[in-house]
Formats: structure tokens, C-alpha cells, sequence
């Protein structure tokens, strides 16, 4: 049996080690060769490839941040040519035919569950594992780089909170979190953030600036804000959604619609700064950490999880299970259709145990906490 592996979407930690534990239960299996495709699915319809059961080449990567194969963020369907997209899928094809692959492994994020999901249906053999340092890939419990990246932003929280402290400041702390507010919520609790902001929940700017007047008026004059990258105010997100529906069209155009209207206000972080600040007269600092959590070594939990995905991964391809990804549910190592992965997104759920555990110890969510409580 012949395998090809590769990595694509955007980098988080603990992808090395899924390399490594897919490489060396491989290796324990006779007659089976394993080898990588370097760049995502670039290296796949270039046909770039490496064998990655050559001597010593998985040895000492356990711990190691990024992935020895290499990234991108391009897919098979639409790959750019200049300042053109471009449909590969066929050159794809014809590299895994080339290679006489049984099987294709795709470690990766949400646009590379859906890219996989797109090549299953063409007729390839392929198998997938849940990458996401934002942890938005759906029907898996965590993703691989979740726990490093929340790691990653406690810290960096943390020592955002003694400067804090010590200025008397809004220390304002933008993470990722494009579509879910997993990585903000998180690190956000761990670190005792007084406001966290979600793009589940738009907040309204009066609920936060009474709550840090409120701590002012209990001799506390700084606070510190978690705010995930998309987190919207109600008032821009209600206008979006009245622009998108004034537009018409199908589910799918008005939800396009709207994401076209709200990259045109991505600057939210700095406007809820200005408004902090002029509201209770403090000074405001905006600290964002964007890709910084991507990166470095990965903790035990995801070097752990990923090494179960990986096995199990291996575990589907050799039962001959296809078109699915692994997954850990309920603490248990599962799978589930790429069908039901693909082109969908896992927000933080209004009744989850770490709303209401934020609300009870007086975490500012940007909205009267009765919205949250009301909904379990």
C-alpha cells in the first residue's frame, strides 16, 4: 500500500507530531510506503514529493513548531495564477495516479477539510485530521494547535495584565477568531481577562464601558480585554445583516453579501478602543497578537493529540474507511464524514459550560449575562 500525506492551510502547533505518529505506525506495518507532498496541496498537483519514511527524517520532530513538509494556503478547486484562481483539481488527480497512490492524508484546517472533501468526491481515497489553532474545524472536541495557541495567549495575557496594573490602562488584547471564539474565550478565562469579546455574542459598547466604570468605582482603574479578531458590535452587525438582506438573493449570496460588507469594517479593535477610552477617560492599549500563537513548540496535550489522530488516521486508511476525518468526541477517538465537516463552522454554543462559567465570576461578555443564561 501506498500512501501520500500532506499539510495545508494555515499553521499551528503539533502538526510535526502528526507527521511523526503517522510516519511511524506506517512504519510498523509491512509493505507500506508512506510519502509527503511538500506545500500543501500545491506540492500535490506540482507532485513535489519526499519519502518520509527515509532513515532519521521523523526523528526529533516531536516537539517541533510548523511542519517539516511545509504549508499553504491554497486548494486543488482555486489556486492563483497571477491575479487569477485557477481549477488544478485534474492535475491533482493525475499526481495521485502518477504516485499510484492508495491514499491520500490531509492534516489541515477548515479550507483543507472542505479542498479534501472536494477530491473524495472526484474519486480519491482520501482520509483527513483536524488542524486549528482557532479550533473552528466542527465535530471534533479539540483541533490540533488548540491547546498550544490557548497556551500561547495565556501567557501573553498574562503579562499584559501586570503592565496593566502597573499604567493604569485598557490593555486591549486582539487574538484569532474568524468565524468562533474558542481561542478568545479560553485564554481569556485562564488568563481572568474583565472582558471578553466573541464573534458569537455582537456586544453593545454600553455593557462594557458600565463594567469598567464599575471596577473604577471599586478603586480598580485598569482592565483587560480579550477581543477575537471578528467580534462585531450589534449595532454593525444589525446594519450588515439589513444591507445583506436588502440585497436578496439566495441563503447563500446574502451570507456572501454580508461577508463582503464586513471586510469593509475591519478596523472594529481600534474603533472599541477610542470608544473605551473616551468613555472612562483611561488609557487604551491595543496588543495583537495575530499569528504569534501559531507558532513555537507545542504543548503535551496537542503533541498527545496528535499522535492519537494520526493513528487512527492510519487506522482508516488501512480498513479502507474513506472520505472521513478523524476526530476526538466525548474524549474518545472517533471519525465523521468529510460531508458533514465540509464548509461548516463550529461557534462557541451560547449555553456552554465556559459562558456561564465566565458570567459567574464577573466576566464582562458585552451583553447583559441574561442573554447567556437564558439559553441553556
Amino acid at each position: 500500500m501506498k500512501i501520500g500525506l500532506l499539510t495545508a492551510g494555515s499553521d499551528s502547533p503539533g502538526v510535526n507530531a502528526a507527521i511523526r505518529g503517522f510516519g511511524k505506525a506506517a512504519s510498523n506495518v509491512p509493505d507500506v510506503q508512506l510519502i509527503g507532498f511538500r506545500d500543501g496541496f500545491e506540492g500535490l498537483v506540482e507532485n513535489r514529493t519526499i519519502n518520509l519514511l527515509t532513515e532519521g527524517l521523523l526523528s526529533g520532530i516531536l516537539t517541533e513548531g510548523g511542519t517539516i513538509l511545509g504549508t499553504s494556503r491554497q486548494v486543488p478547486s482555486a489556486m492563483r495564477q497571477g491575479d487569477d484562481l485557477v481549477d488544478r483539481t485534474e492535475m491533482a488527480i493525475d499526481a495521485y495516479k502518477k504516485n499510484k497512490l492508495d491514499a491520500l492524508v490531509c492534516i489541515g484546517d477548515k479550507s483543507t477539510q472542505a479542498a479534501a472533501y472536494k477530491l473524495s468526491q472526484v474519486g480519491l481515497n482520501v482520509v483527513t485530521l483536524p488542524r486549528s489553532a482557532e479550533n473552528d474545524v466542527p465535530m471534533t472536541d479539540k483541533c490540533i494547535g488548540f491547546d498550544s495557541a490557548r497556551e500561547i495567549a495565556t501567557q501573553a495575557i498574562d503579562r499584559l495584565h501586570t503592565t496593566a496594573n502597573a499604567t493604569h490602562r485598557i490593555m486591549i488584547v486582539e487574538l484569532l477568531g474568524n468565524s468562533s471564539g474558542w481561542l478568545t474565550l479560553g485564554a481569556g478565562m485562564a488568563a481572568g481577562a474583565d472582558v471578553i469579546l466573541v464573534p458569537e455574542i455582537p456586544y453593545f459598547y454600553e455593557v462594557i464601558i458600565e463594567a469598567i466604570q464599575e471596577r473604577k468605582k471599586a478603586g480598580r482603574n485598569f482592565s483587560l480585554v480579550a477581543v477575537a479578531e471578528k467580534a462585531r458590535p450589534r449595532e454593525l452587525v444589525e446594519f450588515m445583516e439589513m444591507a445583506a438582506q436588502r440585497k436578496g438573493g439566495t441563503v447563500e449570496e446574502k451570507e456572501k453579501t454580508f461577508e463582503k460588507i464586513e471586510n469593509n469594517y475591519s478596523a472594529q479593535t481600534l474603533l472599541l478602543a477610542n470608544r473605551l477610552g473616551s468613555a472612562t477617560g483611561l488609557d487604551t492599549h491595543i496588543t495583537i497578537l495575530g499569528s504569534l500563537v501559531r507558532g513555537g513548540v507545542p504543548t503535551a496535550a496537542d503533541r498527545l493529540l496528535a499522535t492519537q489522530l494520526a493513528e487512527w488516521s492510519l487506522k482508516l486508511v488501512l480498513e479502507g474507511d474513506f472520505g472521513r476525518m478523524s476526530c476526538r468526541q466525548d474524549g474518545a477517538m472517533s471519525s465523521v464524514t468529510l460531508a458533514d465537516v465540509a464548509g461548516k463552522n463550529k461557534p462557541v454554543p451560547l449555553d456552554h459550560g465556559w459562558l456561564r462559567g465566565a458570567i459567574q465570576v464577573d466576566t464582562c461578555l458585552g451583553v447583559d449575562s441574561e442573554v447567556i443564561l437564558q439559553s441553556e
